[in-house]
């Protein structure tokens, strides 16, 4: 069951165990779009790398409603809120880094902490 804010806790469990996500932004059936996710607090987050017109994120701005794909397989249907508070961006700025520890993977956690791609921060939320 989920609460009144969230996600159902195994999908958060999953999605926090997972580097990746498969997400489909809309409601029109197209592939799923793998992107780095990142859970504050029972709270699910991503963020986008290219934020391009043609990109996940602009759907979402168009109709925050989707899809998205836990690492079992099972789809869940969502939707998405745009995160503008200071404090919860640094905690997902927190949450990327400590999630995403590689070598391979500071480039990218430190471009997720730049204003350019902070703003671009979504919670997924169900529907």
């Amino acid at each position: 069951m989920a609460t009144s804010r969230g996600l159902p806790k195994p999908v958060v469990t999953a999605l926090d165990a997972s580097m990746i996500l498969g997400v489909r932004a809309g409601t029109e059936a197209h592939r799923f779009i793998g992107v780095w996710v990142v859970v504050v607090k029972g709270r699910v987050f991503i963020r986008s790398w290219n934020d391009k017109r043609t990109g996940w994120r602009e759907a979402f701005r168009a109709d925050p409603e989707g899809v998205i794909q836990i690492p079992s397989g099972r789809e869940v249907r969502i939707r998405a809120r745009a995160v503008k508070g200071e404090r919860l961006l640094e905690a997902v700025d927190a949450a990327y880094a400590a999630k995403y520890r590689t070598p391979a993977s500071r480039k990218w956690v430190r471009g997720f902490a730049r204003p350019r791609r902070r703003s671009t921060t979504v919670e997924l939320l169900p529907r």
